[in-house]
């Protein structure tokens, strides 16, 4: 019913204004059950793969193309690239996790974790597809149970996918749906929901150091220095820019930057139906970019939280668009508020 529902309410996602619409590319959504991966082609170049194999701690899409073929995603650590940065190994693609789900840590578990502190965090396991399919429109849809170190279901996930694109431009649709096993607190932390892990030329230059510590203590240090590939820049549809978005609301948040010789951005819009709306935005300059809703504690230095509990049964929904815009000119603000319009009419 939940897949029924979702499936009806994403056919009004791409009513897209007449100043924005280009013809769709055919969209492929190709299975590999014995490689836990599935290939999403758009205009018969690859768009990004659906990784759920049990060795990871959460399915996600990686890598992600823009429609002239430039990745950008980071490659580490599964596929590592020359000038990758290599900190924060959890993040990988694009995926969604939380960091505190009755004290389990979901966001921050990698294989860097050590085996005598895995107990503390949590895995996302995909168990089932539930649907695939191709068109103009490409479609996946599955299962996924969250679960702590002994297998113990806490959520169950259903997530459904729309890809599409044109010739300048690339759309994921994600709309997941979280149902209880037993009574669940998301408890108010830094680190989620929606994530990706950007390419090198999209982050903000920084001549310093930076350090970032998770809720154990754990520091992470980012190196700074003569950085001469990153030239990103975030802009929210609040007008901040640059550092200045991380930890502020707005219904869109778009990172851009030179990648070659096109100018390319990736969108993430908020939808009024979810939790906490405008999202909090978790955008750090070193490439992570985020929409975490449920952060509201560090983001407002301690003034207010957003704690959200589920009893057994109960369920959550998070939807989100993901806009990749390659060309001369990235999409303007007036055109993201367009599309954010449009997005918000999926019910």
């Amino acid at each position: 019913m939940i897949v029924k529902k979702i499936t009806a309410a994403l056919c009004m996602c791409f009513i897209i204004a007449p100043a924005l619409a280009q013809k769709n590319e055919m969209v492929n959504v190709m299975p590999n059950e014995n490689a836990k991966q599935i290939a999403i082609t758009i205009g018969g170049q690859p768009f990004t793969t659906f990784w759920y194999p049990d060795t990871l701690e959460k399915p996600m899409l990686f890598p992600i193309a823009a429609a002239n073929g430039t990745i950008v995603t980071r490659g580490f650590p599964l596929v590592t690239r020359a000038g990758d940065p290599t900190d924060h190994p959890h993040h990988v693609g694009l995926w969604f996790t939380f960091e505190n789900v009755n004290g389990l840590d979901f966001w921050n578990n990698s294989y860097a974790i050590p085996k005598e502190k895995e107990s503390g965090y949590g895995w996302i396991k995909t168990d089932k597809i539930l649907r695939v399919g191709s068109g103009e429109k490409g479609t996946l849809s599955y299962h996924a149970n969250w679960t702590n170190e002994a297998n113990k279901v806490l959520l169950e996930e259903v997530t459904h996918y729309v890809f599409s694109g044109n010739a300048r431009q690339r759309i994921i649709d994600r709309i997941t749906t979280l149902t209880a096993d037993t009574t669940v607190l998301f408890k108010d932390a830094k680190d989620g929901m929606l994530g990706l892990r950007v390419a090198h030329e999209l982050q903000i230059p920084s001549k310093e150091d930076q350090q970032f510590m998770d809720d154990k203590g754990n520091v992470t240090v980012v190196k700074g220095g003569n950085d001469t590939i990153a030239n990103g820049n975030y802009l929210t549809s609040e007008g901040k820019t640059g550092d200045d978005a991380w930890s502020t609301r707005a219904r869109w948040c778009k990172i851009y930057g030179k990648m070659g010789n096109d100018s390319v951005s990736i969108t993430i819009i908020d939808h009024p139906a979810n939790i906490n709306y405008p999202t909090f935005w978790h955008a750090r300059g070193y490439g992570l970019f985020a929409a975490n809703p449920l952060g509201e504690n560090i983001f407002t230095n301690g003034k207010s939280a957003k704690n959200l509990q589920l009893h057994k049964g109960e369920s959550v929904t998070f939807r989100y668009r993901i806009i990749i815009q390659n060309g001369s000119t990235t999409l303007s603000p007036k055109q993201l508020d367009m599309l954010a319009d449009n997005f918000a009419k999926v019910k």
